[in-house]
């Protein structure tokens, strides 16, 4: 049981997560039967429940008690349909052994996650119920918790028993989610399989609480003065004051890395008031950045609620001392357009990042190693912003204090996405604002947090859809320009908020303004303005990454193309039997329709696949090319394009899709492509209409970069045609042209390419072809190879190219496996020694395969 006197407060929802609940027994029922046979009551007969523990997913227990196959393996997932129509209960019980509660105190019982609509019994008392996933459910429970045993009961109804009518301009996949505050991607999308989940997905606490309690705490950063000497921060402490009316004091420390003390500070209390800011300076302070622009100093905070000299209650998190606007002035280079961009320290940035869905469709059982590895893979990956779509969870919390300590920023969407919601019953609006409310509250004061966002692209769609129409208000757009900006603006004073993704300007998909969605590429889209018709033609040459080139968007927060996972992945997915490309197994796990849209984006890249190698490997190369071409094109034009989120970076099942690490964690091409592509000094070849060539340097970093390149022109088979060698030079935080050559000079020959790279590798060497992969006239070509052990966890790969190897890459059966690159090429006569290692394994050289195109 929580501690009688200090309620565990940190913002961790687990830190105050009881043990005592985390076995539960379960059982399904036709709806209405577990009532009838009395299911709820303290004794019951649990003869063929099932254990579950307490969080986990429902699907995951029933996976484990052999009454569901592998719901990712082939096409177990039909197998699973049932499990929606069915109730499903939890018993548990727990130790009631405490001292008796005194005046002044209360017991409450806190489920920080419910999986969506439960009715909950204590001892045979019905509780209450509950109906947000999103939201924290709490009962008073003092006059029925008893000493010794005591019973928790809960059942969780049919989701599809709580859909609402529906509305008559409805439009979206699976219109039924919308009368549900849950997750939207669980009733299946376009790269997620149908699977909604049931139960009880974040811990259980009973929190013994004395007199006043502390409802919220928010840090935040007023100012930092030009020289950085000085940071005058804000601390607003939000108390409960639930059974005293006397005085209080809220006493709050703040304590630097080192664990010395940098402020102390005490607000009072009167009793009347129940929320008062302090504001403390802090003298030479560490400030919080993005790990590629320095680092993500992380401060102690200590908020004690004292009464009379007695601590009732305390708070305790870390943060960081940083400033971040979104600046969306007129663009004075490009007129009638205007940034997007955020500014960092008074720095402007260009966020480099992709956008995150739940991390495995079974959001209640992922495991804090699998958050440590996806965004230590993208912090490698040269990231440093992460967008939180929609339509998945307000992430678990070592999401966040992950994202803090490794210094990225995070976009956070409300969950609402691709769908009309419903404005009614009044009932609906209210959980809505509760749940927005609970999610500030809980977020605000991460430094990582960069902008709340209303919706993923809900107000785009629904324009395109009803073009024609005088008014073309996206029903739910109560909640984005009302409840939601008034909820932020009243509970976090410091983190923009912007109405939708995308949104802004003439269409919401506005070029010159705001931020863009760019699904030309792809689904064959077209730009368009308001009262103008929507059109797709997804022909090959209209899905071809080259239109990426026509986009001038101010920040583009999705963008992407398909590519299959690893061979090892489909392995583990695919009966053997189904290996190969458009079997039934292969297109279940490919859920954007129709299912030729990869093969459209093939024909202008590779040509289409005749077996299931060359179509792992021509979807990757198709989807790393295109990132490549995309982040070289988006970069160049900084600032006055500010930002790339790709679409997407991972995966919640073993998919075709979007994603550049797919389900298990295996890096796909286009991971390393785009880390490539994301480094914060970038050198790019520009090609222009009249044949000649442009070299771009994309300087991210705070200080002018000036050295010496080496560019290269060369045939495939070893020839140099011409090489030289120039001084560069850029100023910091910019992006400038530094050479250009003649349509004569850079030769658009078939048989070459163009190749740049640094003294002292200042950034990753690039080269430009001249011609789609498939139209090149080249022999593939393999590296010479040897590999040679540098301890237990580690190997050392050299490879020496007799020729241009293109697409060299390393194949492994463990995800776990890391590799200081991959997916690259090498040069006539390059050397590159590559260091796999692994953690968890010893390696040996037959582990290894080399691959090459």
């Amino acid at each position: 049981m929580a501690d009688g006197s200090l309620r565990r407060t940190r913002r961790d929802v687990g830190s105050g997560a009881d043990s005592m609940f985390e076995r539960a027994r379960l059982k399904d029922f036709a709806p209405g039967e577990g009532v009838q046979t009395g299911a709820f009551q303290e004794r019951f007969d649990e003869e063929g429940w099932i254990p579950i523990p307490v969080p986990k997913d429902v699907h995951r227990a029933l996976l484990d008690a052999g009454r569901i196959e592998d719901p990712f393996y082939d096409r177990n997932e039909d197998g699973c349909a049932w499990i929606e129509d069915r109730e499903w209960w939890y018993r548990m019980s727990f130790d009631g052994s405490q001292e008796p509660l005194q005046p002044g105190e209360r017991l409450r019982l806190v489920f920080h996650g419910l999986d969506t609509f439960a009715t909950i019994w204590l001892n045979g008392e019905k509780l209450g119920g509950h109906s947000n996933m999103f939201r924290e459910a709490v009962f008073d429970v003092g006059d029925l918790v008893r000493p010794g045993e005591n019973t928790l009961v809960l059942l969780f109804d049919r989701p599809l028993d709580h859909v609402g009518e529906e509305h008559p301009d409805q439009w979206g996949r699976n219109p039924e989610r919308v009368s549900m505050r849950k997750a939207q991607f669980g009733f299946g999308w376009d790269w997620g399989p149908r699977l909604p989940t049931v139960g009880i997905w974040r811990p259980i606490e009973l929190r013994r609480e004395r007199r006043a309690s502390v409802r919220g705490v928010h840090f935040y950063t007023l100012e930092i003065d030009s020289k950085g000497e000085r940071a005058a921060v804000a601390v607003r402490v939000e108390v409960d004051q639930f059974a005293t009316e006397d005085p209080l004091e809220a006493a709050i420390t703040l304590t630097a890395p080192d664990g010395t003390s940098v402020a102390e500070t005490s607000l009072m209390l009167d009793g009347e008031g129940s929320n008062l800011t302090a504001y403390p300076t802090v003298e030479n302070p560490r400030l919080w950045w993005t790990h590629d622009l320095g680092e993500p100093v992380l401060y102690g905070l200590r908020v004690e609620l004292r009464q009379e000299g007695e601590v009732l209650d305390h708070y305790e998190s870390k943060v960081g001392m940083r400033t971040l606007e979104l600046d969306q002035s007129p663009d004075p280079d490009e007129p009638g357009t205007r940034f997007f961009r955020f500014v960092l320290n008074g720095v402007p940035i260009f966020a480099r990042g992709a956008d995150w869905i739940p991390a495995d469709s079974f959001v209640g059982a992922i495991e804090d190693e699998r958050y440590e590895t996806l965004l230590r893979a993208a912090k490698e990956a040269n990231m440093n912003m992460l967008r939180v779509w929609g339509g998945g969870i307000y992430e678990h919390d070592i999401f966040y204090d992950l994202c803090d300590s490794m210094g990225l920023l995070v976009w956070q969407d409300f969950m609402f996405a691709c769908a009309t919601y419903p404005e009614e019953p009044p009932s609906f609006v209210a959980e809505v604002e509760e749940e927005a409310r609970y999610q500030v509250r809980r977020l605000r004061s991460h430094p990582c947090l960069a902008l709340w966002c209303g919706n993923n692209e809900n107000q785009w769609i629904h324009d395109r859809t009803f073009w024609d129409r005088e008014d073309t208000t996206v029903p739910g757009a109560l909640y984005y320009h009302e409840v939601l900006p008034r909820v932020v603006t009243e509970l976090d004073r410091s983190t923009p908020y912007w109405p939708g993704s995308p949104f802004g300007g003439d269409d919401h998909n506005d070029r010159r303004q705001g931020n863009v969605h760019n699904w030309e590429v792809w689904h064959g889209n077209s730009p368009r303005c308001f009262g103008e018709e929507s059109r797709r033609d997804p022909t090959p040459e209209n899905v071809s990454y080259l239109r990426y080139a026509e986009d001038m968007g101010r920040f583009i927060s999705e963008f992407g193309m398909h590519a299959a996972p690893v061979r090892e992945t489909l392995r583990r997915a695919i009966p053997e039997d189904q290996l190969y490309h458009h079997s039934p197994s292969m297109d279940h796990h490919n859920k954007d329709d129709p299912k030729n849209k990869g093969d459209d984006l093939m024909l202008t890249v590779t040509g289409l696949p005749e077996n299931l190698d060359e179509y792992v490997d021509f979807s990757m190369i198709s989807q790393a090319e295109g990132l490549k071409f995309a982040l070289e094109h988006f970069r160049r034009r900084k600032p006055h394009c500010s930002g790339t989120l790709f679409w997407q970076l991972n995966d919640c099942w073993p998919v075709l899709s979007w994603s550049v690490i797919d389900y298990h964690g295996f890096g796909k091409a286009g991971y390393y492509y785009a880390s490539r592509a994301y480094s914060p000094l970038l050198a790019s070849f520009k090609a222009l209409p009249d044949g000649s060539i442009e070299l771009w340097l994309t300087n991210d970093t705070l200080s002018e970069v000036k050295g010496d390149v080496t560019v290269r022109l060369g045939t495939f088979e070893g020839e140099a045609v011409w090489e030289e060698n120039l001084e560069v030079r850029t100023p910091a935080n910019a992006s400038r042209p530094v050479a250009r050559w003649s349509a004569d000079r850079a030769s658009g020959a078939l048989d070459r390419y163009l190749s740049v790279s640094s003294d002292h590798d200042r950034f990753p060497s690039n080269r430009h072809f001249f011609a789609a992969i498939k139209d090149l006239r080249r022999d593939p070509v393999g590296p010479d190879v040897d590999i040679t052990p540098a301890g237990e966890h580690e190997l050392r790969v050299r490879l020496e190219a007799p020729a241009y190897a293109y697409f060299v890459h390393l194949e492994v059966p463990d995800e776990s496996t890391r590799f200081s690159d991959n997916y690259f090429d090498l040069e006539p006569g390059q050397e590159r020694t590559i260091s796999v290692t692994n953690e968890k394994r010893a390696l040996e050289p037959e582990y290894i395969k080399l691959k090459w195109r």
